[in-house]
């Protein structure tokens, strides 16, 4: 069970959530903070002019709201414009969370009963329709207004909810003002990758075995020279995974295996950025205006999502960076020179083609990830008749945070099942394969129902198996 307080939601908690692997509930704590403010905000609004309380939203903000319940309603009708596919489940399951850990935050103004009927959602699984296309990085404005609708009961949810909530005119910009869905994504993408970075570490040593490495690539003085956290991981984790291993066959060896701590490091900092980006972020209520009985009133752009989008481009680079070493690693295993074995580790017929088309598959998943790492936040539009002149688009970055992920994964896979064929090949016997090195048995283990064979067929399935393996890596 994870109680929502405002301040200590995690990303585990969020993909927790989004998996149904736990429930939530709501702390009496953060319950009456949100009282509080809300008392705040409805004696403020009599005595001064507070956007999208008492006046209309965008350029429409020099217009003084006559009827506010009547505004909310239109306001929230008006945003659940959106289009494209319906997110999964578990997108919108981590988007309810993340919004409901928001409001738990001191700064909204808005009711309570937003906080259970937001949990509600969850314990019933009764998920919005919320759709892909809508959001610019300054609030996901359509998904959060289709999720109003469907806790007020005016569009179906997955399964049924207990009783509508009103939004009323003090909940609808509170409610709306927010980068959830955006926020959600990035903390699913944040895990996988960072799940698959580990993972790239045994595929990696594998590898290394294969080709017979050298350690002084992962030497206590690399970590010195290169002297950043995400570097100095490598160095260690590489050191435990292939200890023991017979002096490398080479002074130095391609960068493939070289530059790991240096290339690989950079993606585990980002990760570790982005990672801190996004725990403070769900902590935070960054509705605009902030409305707090603690801190006042202030009209701001907290829901520009420019640290997001930022911290998520940067993954992607890396992660690019990242997987051009594992191709090169993959084409290590397919020379003789570096294996003692038949080119693309064929069987040993003349001509065979092994894994070459292997490296294929991987070069082209490559490619998507390249293309994926175009800088999102080098976007920026200008909108609501000019008043509304810069946007992060962190939205599109995090959708290519979970594309690279998913590309990512089939990077990895391919090495992997060329490792595992190498060092296969190289043993010849199930007593030799037991000699790699101690750090490395776990994850022979757990590779161990790879397809066996060195003739030429079809590698599709063995990819594919090899890609839900890295998960017990």
């Amino acid at each position: 069970m994870i109680e929502i307080d405002g301040s200590s939601l995690r990303i585990d908690d969020i993909v927790a959530v989004a998996r149904r692997l736990t429930p939530v509930r709501v702390g009496e704590e953060a319950r009456e903070r949100v009282r509080r403010s809300q008392a705040f905000a409805n004696a403020a609004s009599s005595e001064r002019p507070i956007y999208g309380r008492t006046t209309g939203v965008g350029a429409n903000r020099v217009q003084t709201v006559s009827d506010p319940e009547a505004g909310a309603r239109s306001l929230i009708l008006s945003h659940a414009t959106s289009g494209g596919s319906l997110r999964s489940a578990e997108r919108v399951r981590a988007m309810l969370v993340v919004r409901l850990n928001q409001l738990a935050a001191d700064g909204n103004g808005a009711s309570p009963d937003l906080l259970d009927a937001l949990a509600d959602l969850l314990q019933l699984d009764a998920l919005p329709p919320v759709r892909e296309l809508g959001s610019i990085g300054t609030g996901d404005l359509s998904a959060l207004a289709v999720t109003a609708l469907a806790i007020s009961g005016q569009v179906m949810t997955t399964n049924p909810i207990r009783r509508p909530v009103v939004v009323g005119s003090g909940d609808a910009v509170p409610f709306l003002s927010s980068s959830a869905a955006t926020l959600a994504d990035a903390a699913l993408a944040c895990a996988d990758l960072l799940a698959l970075a580990e993972a790239a570490h045994v595929v990696a040593a594998l590898t290394f075995v294969g080709v017979t490495g050298n350690i002084e690539a992962f030497a206590p003085a690399v970590e010195v020279a290169t002297p950043f956290p995400g570097a100095r991981h490598v160095c260690v984790r590489m050191r435990e995974l292939v200890a023991g291993t017979p002096a490398g066959a080479r002074i130095q060896d391609p960068f493939g295996l070289r530059s790991l701590p240096q290339v690989h490091g950079v993606f585990l900092d980002s990760l570790a950025t982005l990672s801190d980006v996004v725990t403070r972020m769900v902590n935070t209520g960054s509705e605009n205006p902030i409305v707090s009985a603690a801190h006042g009133i202030a009209h701001h752009g907290g829901f520009h999502a420019s640290y997001l989008g930022q911290a998520l481009d940067a993954v992607v680079l890396a992660a690019s960076q990242s997987a051009h070493l594992s191709l090169t690693r993959l084409t290590m295993l397919a020379e003789p020179a570096y294996t003692g074995l038949a080119p693309f580790l064929g069987e040993g017929t003349p001509a065979a083609s092994g894994i070459m088309i292997a490296e294929y598959v991987v070069a082209s998943a490559l490619a998507e990830m390249r293309a994926l790492a175009s800088p999102a936040s080098l976007q920026s539009v200008t909108l609501s008749r000019g008043v509304e002149e810069d946007a992060s688009f962190a939205s599109l970055a995090a959708s290519q945070a979970a594309q690279t992920a998913i590309r990512l994964r089939t990077v990895l896979a391919g090495e992997l099942v060329a490792a595992v064929r190498c060092l296969r090949l190289q043993a010849r016997s199930a007593a030799a394969e037991a000699a790699l090195p101690t750090g490395l048995h776990a994850a022979w283990s757990a590779v161990a129902d790879l397809p066996r064979g060195a003739e030429d067929r079809d590698l599709t399935v063995d990819l594919e198996m090899a890609e839900r393996l890295l998960s017990f890596l």
